[in-house]
């Protein structure tokens, strides 16, 4: 089965959602909630907390297993060169914080969505199949 770019797009917006749904600079986020109300521990609280951590696992674990250390190490160094790239041409100022708090989640998104979806940008340069499709 190939997923093509709306595929790996879906997976992207999911990374997205989870990363900033953890933790965003305008203060809408799970981190926020619980600092804000730190004491009080509620069943939803729990259970949002619950359900990010699973997400995590998820794209973490897929990550590590498709891309492996080195893999995971190269993607970061690729999407990070990438914004200090940004940075050093002058897109972004380095004092703006807020801009680049954003940037370095959309990084995280995109590293956890590549390696959720390795097997097929593999598949898709190479040729090779893997042994789930043979």
């Amino acid at each position: 089965m190939d997923i093509g770019w709306q595929g790996f797009l879906l997976r992207f917006v999911a990374g997205l959602v989870l990363v900033f749904a953890t933790y965003n600079p305008e203060g809408y986020s799970y981190f926020h909630w619980i600092k804000n109300n730190f004491p009080t521990v509620t069943a939803l609280k729990a259970f949002a907390g619950i359900l990010l951590v699973v997400g995590w696992a998820i794209y973490i674990r897929a990550a590590m297993r498709s891309l492996g250390l080195i893999g995971l190490i190269l993607a970061t160094a690729f999407f990070g060169t990438l914004i200090w790239l940004i940075v050093d041409v002058g897109l972004v100022s380095v004092d703006n914080i807020r801009v680049i708090t954003y940037l370095v989640e959309i990084l995280i998104a995109m590293v956890l969505s590549t390696g959720l979806s390795w097997s097929h940008i593999r598949r898709r340069l190479s040729g090779q199949m893997d042994t789930d499709d043979v």
